[in-house]
């Protein structure tokens, strides 16, 4: 078969649902190279602090809705992306994704290679 399928709540969350949840779906997607997750995010949630420095892997963040800051570096730079904006990390790039909004957040991120 050349193609799968996967609905988001496939796998279980990796973030508590007071915050909103993560869903990694890339093994049931069973993609090779290619991380694909949803991040919704609640009015004061946020996602783990990291870099992919050993994975190599550089991510791309799409905004779905709501407003989102992205603290970059050592958290002295902050990006904000509202819906529809995007952001591009290299790997090396530490980065921490924070909803300082009002309003529920909701992200596709991508990340590549694996």
């Amino acid at each position: 078969m050349g193609y799968d399928t996967a609905s988001k709540t496939d796998p279980e969350s990796v973030v508590p649902d007071e915050f909103g949840g993560m869903w990694f779906l890339k093994d049931e997607l069973e993609t090779d190279h290619l991380g694909f997750s949803i991040l919704e995010l609640e009015p004061g949630g946020k996602g783990k602090a990291h870099d992919e420095t050993e994975s190599g892997q550089e991510e791309i963040y799409y905004v779905v809705a709501g407003l989102v800051d992205i603290e970059v570096g050592d958290s002295d730079e902050t990006v904000t992306l509202e819906e529809d904006d995007l952001i591009r990390l290299d790997a090396d790039e530490r980065r921490q994704i924070v909803n300082r909004g009002d309003e529920h957040a909701k992200l596709v991120l991508v990340g590549a290679p694996l």
